[in-house]
């Protein structure tokens, strides 16, 4: 590092003009307490499933389904458990005996799966994280960890993915951020246009990812996709 406090490698030099960083706009945050008060029975949530099955023209009531509705309720536990989670907790632990380390620290290929809130469809992909630390770093497994918690909501990709970058730069407050998602979003390969093998990609670049080429392209090298030098993901 420079006595400036900025990476001094050749992979993280200083562009003259720096692209605006985007204004990431803080969610409504609802506490756990908050979340279990409205949360209706599980006697209503099965009701509720019962309910969608006759609607959908079968029988709640004929043996194959007797058992559905209390398995969805246990489905649904397990799919949204976000919701009962901080994702800033994962993060509230660092270390700071890096040896000196300023480097990009990477993680590729995060599996997750989530639902998208239009269609409760699944939405299964990959994560990729990156961050330039700032005299800190945070375990890897705490990364996974904090996907898991953003996935396991009603989500879209693009919000899952500015939720996650602006989580990890207000924690560890690094030099930079990257996030990119890459999703298969089965509310439109099962239903709808129908178009099976298609994925959607997207990206979020804070600090010096987003002002400073060369540290994106590194970033987008190392796990596979290519950037265009002036392009930014957001």
């Amino acid at each position: 590092m420079s006595k400036s406090g900025k990476p001094n490698t050749a992979k993280s030099k200083i562009a003259e003009s720096k692209i605006a960083e985007p204004k990431i706009a803080k969610p409504a945050v609802r506490t756990k307490a908050a979340v279990k008060a409205s949360r209706p029975t599980r006697d209503q949530a099965e009701d509720a499933v019962r309910t969608l099955l006759r609607w959908a023209g079968d029988d709640p009531g004929r043996e194959g389904l007797l058992g559905t509705p209390a398995r969805v309720a246990r489905a649904y536990e397990e799919w949204f458990a976000g919701y009962f989670e901080d994702p800033r907790e994962y993060l509230g632990r660092t270390f700071e005996e890096v040896a000196g380390y300023d480097e990009i620290v990477l993680l590729r290929d995060i599996r997750f799966e989530s639902h998208c809130e239009h269609h409760v469809a699944p939405i299964i992909g990959r994560v990729h994280i990156a961050y330039l630390p700032r005299n800190r770093v945070v375990g890897i497994s705490k990364l996974a960890r904090l996907v898991d918690v953003y996935a396991k909501r009603l989500q879209v990709q693009e919000k899952m993915t500015a939720e996650i970058a602006a989580c990890i730069d207000s924690v560890l407050k690094p030099h930079g951020v990257a996030v990119v998602v890459e999703g298969v979003h089965e509310c439109m390969t099962t239903r709808g246009v129908h178009k099976s093998d298609v994925s959607m990609v997207t990206s979020r670049m804070l600090g010096v990812f987003r002002d400073h080429a060369e540290t994106r392209n590194e970033f987008f090298a190392a796990i596979g996709l290519r950037s265009a030098a002036a392009g930014v993901g957001t």
